[in-house]
C-alpha cells in the first residue's frame, strides 16, 4: 500500500511535515494545536484554542478521505488537566452519541509557545 501525505486547508505545520498521513484505511495525524486558520496565532484562551483544535481535527480528517465519525482515537496534551470541561464542549459537539465516541486519552504535559492544548487522531476509513 502506497502512504499518502494529508494536507488540510487552514492548518499547516512550521517544520515540513504534513498534518496527516494515511495508509490504506489507516489515517494518523500529527500534532494539532488551537490556532487561527488565517493567522496562525493561537487562540486567547483555552475555550479558544479547543475550538480551534477541533475546526483543524475536522479538516484533516475530512482532508483524508473521513469525516469525524472515523475517528477511533484521540489523544490530547493539556498545560492543565483539570480544565478538561473546556474540551468537553467541543468534543461533545463532535461526538453528540455517547454510544458512538472516540477512545480518548487526556494528559497533563508542559506545553510551549503559548499553547494550552493540543491533540491527534486516529481514524479508520473504509
Amino acid at each position: 500500500m502506497k502512504r499518502t501525505s494529508i494536507y488540510a486547508e487552514g492548518f499547516s505545520h512550521k517544520n515540513p511535515i504534513p498534518a496527516g498521513c494515511r495508509i490504506g484505511g489507516m489515517l494518523y495525524s500529527g500534532s494539532i494545536q488551537g490556532t487561527d486558520p488565517a493567522t496562525g496565532a493561537y487562540g486567547a484562551t483555552l475555550e479558544a484554542q479547543c475550538e480551534l483544535m477541533f475546526e483543524h481535527v475536522r479538516r484533516i480528517v475530512e482532508a483524508g478521505g473521513g469525516t469525524p465519525g472515523h475517528i477511533i482515537k484521540m489523544t490530547v496534551w493539556m498545560n492543565d488537566r483539570s480544565q478538561r470541561a473546556a474540551l468537553n464542549v467541543p468534543w461533545l459537539k463532535m461526538f453528540p452519541d455517547a454510544a458512538s465516541r472516540p477512545a480518548r486519552h487526556t494528559m497533563q504535559g508542559a506545553l510551549d509557545g503559548g499553547k494550552l492544548i493540543e491533540c491527534d487522531f486516529i481514524a479508520v476509513i473504509d
